[in-house]
This record gives C-alpha cells, structure tokens and sequence, in this order.
C-alpha cells in the first residue's frame, strides 16, 4: 500500500502597500508629559469650584499623574479623568 500526498493547491500571495508619509504626529496619540496642560473631563469630581485645566507635574504610575489644578491645588488624577485641549 502506498500513501500518497494530497496534491497541495497553488497559493497566490498578495501584497498591500502601506504609506511610507505618516508621521507620528498623525498616527499616534499624544502622551502626557510634566509641564503640560490638559483638560479635565469632569472637573466637579475635584471640587466645585476648581479650573476645568490641569497642569501635569509629575507621572506616579502608568495610569496616574500629580497635577496641579488652579483654585484647587495639587491632585492626583488618572489618565481617563483628562484629555489632551483640540488645537
């Protein structure tokens, strides 16, 4: 008895081009760095009466940052409770 092999069908590759022009800038989202401002999502979480803007101070952890928030002070808020302000 002899095995005989499946005839194996011919497979066609087909390539997609992807553009060599992006720039990080357009592809990636911005990273929060110290000394930048940034929007408070909710900023009544914080106090009533605080700014709608944080400065970011310092990271604390991969999910955490010490900012400072006018009419409130120093606060550690997480990366979901502030967003990058639109240009």
């Amino acid at each position: 008895m002899t095995i005989q092999k499946p005839s194996e069908p011919k497979s066609t590759v087909q390539w997609c081009s992807i553009p060599l022009n992006r720039t990080p800038e357009k592809t990636a989202m911005p990273q929060p760095k110290p000394d930048t401002w940034v929007q408070l999502l909710e900023p009544e979480s914080f106090s009533s009466l605080c700014h709608d803007e944080a400065l970011l101070l310092c990271q604390i952890s991969n999910w955490e940052w010490a900012a400072w928030i006018p009419s409130h002070g120093e606060a550690v808020i997480k990366i979901e409770q502030f967003s990058f302000p639109s240009k």
